[in-house]
């Protein structure tokens, strides 16, 4: 069969690969769809730190079982739609031990440390599954994006009454956006595309949004939404270290920071007078849970999240490469991207 592989930074290739074989306790899936997200297009660039090569990409997958192994669950039947949880963790170190193998020392995530969902046909473990057959093979694909901005405004612990300032309406600041308004909180979303911004206020109903133009700006524009609070809690998914270094200014006193987003760039700013004086908290958000996983299925279940406006491109598995660097560029006007499979 064939699968996409990343080969080196900038180097894409389709090559031949091996069916794979089951084991015990192992789901055999055929994969429908795959979500490019922007780790996909880091792990492309040569940016993504986490990465090693050669690889092949894909983490955010909608699928449905082709076969079982022994011993696996008889919920788990042929022809189930599933979405799927892409971190394995260790379950002996620290972070592991603490209840959060999100941020396992020796995790292993799907399409980064390990081969991911850009091919027919591959195998996991039963327990990675969450059955998902009420929802769209769009929707699952979804899911795990969902996740990331879900953990993230867990991490964050806004409450209703509270202001949420969310940096970078790309789409783990879209899933950001929905879990912020799902916690009653008033979102304010900042992004330097226009495009994005209209998005959000017209397809998720966010009427506070903000052209990012520089900090000076930003921080004068936040005092002014919040009568001078600025945001209780900020979340960054920008993976712009830049970004990263001047969001906590918009922090309120006694605030916190989640970084959602990735950077290889140092982030620096002042102590005295921001993280000291302020008191902040400054938290990063990692994967998701199990958990987040279940919860999201029902949500899109009950209509409490949309998805429908989420998908604005599609790409065909074997035209993936010609159109892999444009999938998450702002200029070809995507919100989410989704390569589908034959």
């Amino acid at each position: 069969m064939r699968a996409l592989y990343i080969r080196k930074p900038l180097e894409a290739e389709v090559g031949e690969l091996e069916a794979p074989g089951l084991g015990p306790g192992q789901v055999l899936l055929r994969v429908r769809f795959v979500g490019m997200c922007g780790s996909d297009l880091s792990s492309y660039r040569g940016k993504n730190p986490l990465v090693s090569y050669p690889r092949i990409p894909g983490h955010e997958i909608a699928a449905t079982i082709e076969s079982v192994g022994e011993g696996v669950p008889d919920k788990f039947q042929p022809g189930l739609a599933v979405t799927l949880s892409p971190y394995t963790a260790c379950g002996k170190c620290a972070s592991c031990h603490r209840g959060r193998p999100n941020a396992c020392k020796n995790n292993q995530t799907l399409g980064v440390h390990c081969d991911g969902g850009l091919r027919p046909l591959f195998t996991v473990p039963a327990e990675k599954l969450h059955p998902s057959p009420r929802l769209s093979d769009s929707q699952n694909a979804l899911v795990e994006t969902l996740a990331i901005g879900c953990h993230a405004i867990d991490r964050s612990r806004a409450t209703a009454g509270e202001t949420v300032l969310v940096i970078g309406a790309g789409p783990i600041g879209l899933s950001a956006i929905e879990f912020a308004k799902l916690s009653g909180a008033r979102v304010i979303v900042m992004d330097m595309v226009r495009s994005r911004l209209d998005f959000v206020r017209d397809r998720m109903g966010v009427a506070d949004t903000v052209v990012a133009q520089g900090i000076a700006t930003d921080e004068g524009v936040i005092a002014t939404l919040t009568d001078g609070r600025m945001a209780d809690a900020v979340i960054d998914a920008t993976g712009s270290a830049a970004s990263m270094s001047s969001s906590l200014a918009l922090c309120s006193f006694g605030g916190r920071l989640v970084y959602v987003g990735i950077t290889q760039g140092e982030i620096t700013f002042p102590h005295a007078p921001l993280v000291h004086c302020r008191e902040l908290s400054i938290l990063a958000s990692r994967n998701a849970l199990p958990k987040d996983f279940s919860r999201i299925i029902g949500l899109i279940e009950s209509g409490k999240i949309d998805t429908q406006p989420w998908i604005t491109h599609h790409a065909a598995f074997a035209d993936t490469i010609r159109v892999f660097p444009s999938l998450l560029e702002p200029a070809s006007g995507v919100i989410k991207a989704v390569v589908d499979m034959p």
